[in-house]
């Protein structure tokens, strides 16, 4: 009695499984990066313009109206100089970077996330002076557009970390301190947006009104290096 043979065919599950482990997240180049970034700092400062609508108000009344709405143009005034430091400086940083990872990809899209967020606490900060200058609805909203403030500046923190963990996706003449100063002036503004906003919930409200305009100035003045740490190259540290 014959038995049947049985016909082993080649197995591709060991092929596979091999492509499957060498498709593993590869660098890339920034030029997609840079597109969606510029994308959504686009879209941020629209969002924060669409806050600015005319007040209702009764015939004969628009100049007060007008008055009145102050603290919206004051945020406004904060928020966007605050996305167009970020925009700078995020556009110099790419000047600098030649590769991106995983890492960096994610501290990327933190620093968009926090970006693109902004609108939301300077819509509430205005609303809430409007209302009332000093009272409780005004600390909280300058609390919450400070702790979103010093969450973007985290995000460079961690931006600048992965170039420490992966220096071989910065181009190889990049600046001695550029890393370095990127690194002191973001934990500077953790540090300096959470100060506004313990200032504006114990203190007074329109005091950290007064550090949300003036920081963005700061981090533009300083954009090419901090006081007394100029090497005569120039150190655009990306961020605000």
């Amino acid at each position: 009695m014959k038995t049947a043979r049985i016909r082993h065919e080649p197995s591709t599950s060991g092929a596979i499984l091999s492509r499957s482990h060498s498709r593993k997240f590869s660098r890339s180049e920034t030029t997609r990066a840079e597109a969606f970034s510029d994308g959504v700092f686009a879209i941020a400062v629209t969002l924060l313009a669409l806050n600015l609508a005319g007040p209702p108000h009764k015939p004969g009344g628009l100049g007060q109206a007008l008055l009145a709405q102050w603290p919206a143009y004051l945020g406004y005034l904060a928020s966007f100089g605050y996305v167009s430091v970020i925009w700078l400086n995020h556009h110099q940083a790419f000047v600098r970077i030649r590769a991106m990872d995983r890492g960096l990809h994610a501290a990327n899209l933190f620093l968009l996330l926090t970006t693109a967020a902004l609108s939301f606490p300077t819509a509430v900060v205005a609303d809430a002076l409007q209302a009332d200058p000093t009272g409780s609805d005004a600390r909280v909203a300058v609390a919450l557009y400070a702790g979103l403030a010093a969450a973007m500046c985290l995000s460079w923190v961690a931006f600048y970390q992965q170039t420490v963990r992966r220096p071989e996706l910065l181009d190889p003449d990049v600046e001695d301190t550029y890393v370095r100063h990127g690194q002191l002036r973001s934990w500077a503004g953790a540090v300096a947006y959470t100060v506004a906003g313990l200032l504006g919930v114990f203190v007074a409200p329109l005091l950290a009104i007064a550090v949300f305009v003036m920081l963005p100035v700061f981090y533009f003045v300083t954009s090419e290096g901090l006081p007394g740490g100029r090497d005569g190259s120039p150190d655009t540290g990306p961020h605000a």
